[in-house]
This record gives structure tokens, sequence and C-alpha cells, in this order.
């Protein structure tokens, strides 16, 4: 009988640049599931990946061992039509999952989406939805599979039975500096959507100031090692590089975002770089799943999703069926939890929004109780900064560049501070950037 691998042996291997075998992968995940390793191997062992990454075939396997350490669900005998998701790398302000599933579920797709929770910096989409009273992201996987079947979407979190090697490992990952590592990320993404079913895959990987990714070329490598590993998994995956060099919509902040997300759907609002972002995932997606002939016919279908009113439909389903309030589209107000303290952000002279440090941002959010810094921290879900301003818009004493919602008017105050330390104002306005930088497919930049 083969001897068991030696984790501290597994460890030094890494360590020292060697790449792993699928026995020594599987043994990590098995023993990060069952517990059997303790949180200091896992993360030595995460900061060697970290430091000495891993190829391709081990970063598969490194998947592969996350999936099979608990249950995978199958859809092909329940529902009638393409499973498919999508991913962010994580930005500040970026609500698109929630218009997204919606949408998507709204053309026909299924879109069974296992989100997490905030890292470092970034919101998590879980913490956006748990910001909803009532609403249960942990339902159960029959709950879960029913509320896909009916409605053609839900947004829950990583339950103990799906990719649950992974569910540990992530939680670690936040806490000690390495979320950015490569095959760690690939591996986290990949193992819930395969443990999910989804077999077509839309990445949206940020690079700028806000992002993991903050170079380019950091972005378009992570997207190969996620389209290469998605292929070697069965999985069909395309990648957005899109901009995080400012918050992604008019709002950073768990029930805020919400609340724009809202109206989005419900066409009170429509803020021009988010909208473009999730209309690119979408057509994206549709034209993965077939739902759709090409990009031109995939954002008219996802156009009509939206100006019908269904993709809100959708979403009011969902959030009724995880035990959110019935009447949340209609009054959001009513239900979503609000800040007591809010106070304008104003610059003393007057000019042009020019450039945003977005993760400064981000930390300021955690500062106000809206972001952990450590696994177990609770949320305060009323804060963050709402009504930003784009790169571009002209401010000054009587034009804000925000709002700031704390807990208190010290806290606001300090939040204020940090909003404007963040940016940085010009005399001239300056260039509208790109809000979509590229499209990697599986044969390379725009699939040639």
């Amino acid at each position: 009988m083969p001897t068991a691998p030696n984790m501290a042996e597994i460890i030094r291997r890494k360590r020292d640049g060697e790449a792993l075998c699928a026995q020594e992968i599987s043994h990590f995940a098995t023993g990060l599931a069952d517990q059997s390793i303790p949180a200091e191997q896992a993360a030595a062992l995460a900061m060697a990946i970290f430091l000495n990454g891993m190829d391709i075939a081990e970063t598969a396997a490194l998947t592969s061992a996350f999936v099979g350490s608990g249950r995978v669900i199958d859809w092909r005998e329940t529902i009638d039509g393409p499973v498919l998701d999508k991913h962010s790398t994580g930005g500040v302000g970026d609500k698109v999952s929630l218009m997204l599933a919606p949408i998507v579920a709204a053309c026909g797709g299924y879109v069974p989406m296992i989100s997490g929770r905030g890292l470092g910096h970034t919101g998590g989409t879980l913490d956006k939805m748990a910001s909803i009273p009532g609403y249960d992201p942990f339902p159960g996987l029959d709950r879960f599979r029913n509320i896909v079947q009916q409605n053609g979407c839900a947004i829950i979190g990583q339950t103990g039975e799906l990719a649950p090697a992974d569910r540990r490992m992530y939680a670690i990952r936040d806490i000690t500096a390495t979320i950015e590592s490569f095959p760690l990320i690939t591996a986290s993404i990949l193992s819930k959507k395969v443990a999910a079913g989804v077999r077509g895959l839309v990445m949206d990987i940020k690079t700028g100031s806000g992002a993991f990714m903050a170079r380019t070329e950091q972005a378009h490598a992570l997207a190969r090692s996620l389209i290469g590993s998605a292929e070697a998994l069965g999985v069909t995956c395309h990648a957005l590089i899109t901009d995080m060099n400012q918050v992604l919509g008019t709002t950073a902040g768990n029930a805020l975002e919400v609340r724009e997300a809202i109206d989005y759907l419900t066409g009170a609002a429509c803020e021009r770089r988010l909208h473009a972002v999730t209309m690119a995932l979408a057509a994206e997606m549709l034209v993965i799943g077939g739902l759709a002939q090409d990009h031109a016919d995939a954002e008219r279908r996802a156009g009509a999703a939206l100006a019908s009113g269904k993709a809100a439909e959708v979403f009011a389903r969902m959030v009724a069926g995880l035990g959110g309030p019935a009447d949340l589209i209609e009054r959001p107000d009513a239900h979503l939890p609000s800040a007591p303290v809010s106070l304008s952000v104003f610059v003393q002279s007057p000019g042009y929004l020019a450039e945003v440090d977005v993760r400064a941002i981000g930390d300021a959010i955690i500062n106000l109780g809206g972001g952990r810094r450590a696994a177990d921290d609770l949320i305060d879900p009323r804060t963050g900064f709402s009504n930003v301003v784009p790169i571009g818009a002209e401010i000054g004493p009587d034009r804000p560049l925000a709002f700031v919602h704390a807990a208190d008017e010290a806290a606001a105050k300090r939040g204020l501070a940090e909003f404007l330390r963040a940016c940085i104002v010009a005399p001239e306005k300056p260039a509208p950037g790109a809000v979509v930088h590229a499209i990697e497919l599986p044969h390379g930049p725009g699939g040639k």
C-alpha cells in the first residue's frame, strides 16, 4: 500500500519551486476539507504557491481536487437550457452579478451563482445579498436547485457541500496576503463553478488601482490560467479584461449597491460604465450558451429583458424565494438598512476628478465597518459611499465627489477624509478611458 504524502514535505517541495503531483495535491485538498491539515500548514503551502506558482497541470489538478472534496450538481435531467455563470476577480462598487444573473435568466439561461464574501479591499457579492433582510445566502443544495430550476437563477454563498476544501482555503487566503496568487484564484473560482454544474463561464478580470491585478499584463496572465484550466475540466471559459481605475457605478458599500442594482433593473438609473460592463458580460454569456447568434443579437436580447421588466421580476422572485421581502423591488427603502449619518464629500477648489486610488476607497469602506480585516469580523451593511462621480466629472465647493454613509459622525468624518485623499483633482478634464479593455478566448485574444 503506497505511503500517504507527507504535508511538511509537500510544503518544502513547493517552497523550493518544484511541481507537485496529483496525489500530493489531492492529499492537500482532502486534508483541507476534513480539517486534518492544520491552518498553519495550509497557510504555509498557500504562501509557497503564491511565491512559486503552479503550472496549468498543477492548477487543473488543484481545481479538480477541490471539486472532488464535496458534492457536484448535475443539471442535465432537470433543466432545458444552458447552465452559465460569471465571476469577477473583485473590485470596488462591482455589483454587476446582481443585475447580470437575472438578465441572463430572463433570456433563457440558468445561472446557479455561488458567490463569495469580500476579499481584502474588494466587496463581495455574498455580503451585498446578505444586506437584504431575511435573505438566506446558505439555503442548502436542494432549495438552491429548486430556485434555479423554477426561476432561472439564484445567488448564494459557498455551502459546506460544494468544494469544501476551497471554502477553507478561501478564508485562509483572505488573512494571509495570498489572495493574488493566480493558481489559488483559478482553483477557487473554477472549483465552485464546476461543482455547481456550470458548463459555460465568463470571467470579469479587473485591472487598475482597485483591482488585485493592477497591471493589464497580470490580468491577461490570469485569464490564460483560468481559460486553460477550465478547458482541462471541460468548461468553456471566456474572459473580459475590464477597468477598475474608478468605482464601478455610483455606489460602494453593501446595501447601497443593492439599491443601485434595483434602480438599474427597474430603469430608475443607468450609470454608463456599469451598463457597459453588464451588457458586455451578458452578451458573452448568451453567445457561449447558444442563446444568441452573435454579440449584437445578445445585447438586443439582454436590453429587451431589462426594458420589459422581466429581469427585475426574476430578481424579485429570487430574493423572495431565498427569504427576502417579496416587495423589495417596489419598496427598497422600506427594507434596506440605511446609515444614520451621511456627509457630502467636497473639494475646496473647483476642477475635474482626474485620478482615483480605488484600493484606498475600498480600505475606507472597511474602516467604516463595511468590510473585514479578519475572517470572523461582522459587517455593517449600511456604510459606504453613494453618488460617487466618475473620472472627468466637474467638482468643487458646490459639486460633491460623493456622500459618505456611516454609523456615527466621527466615522463619517474619517471616511470623508479618506475619500478625499484617494482622489486627485486637475484643472483640465481628462480623456475618458476604456471600460472593456480586451476579451480573451480559449484560442487567444479575440479567439485568433
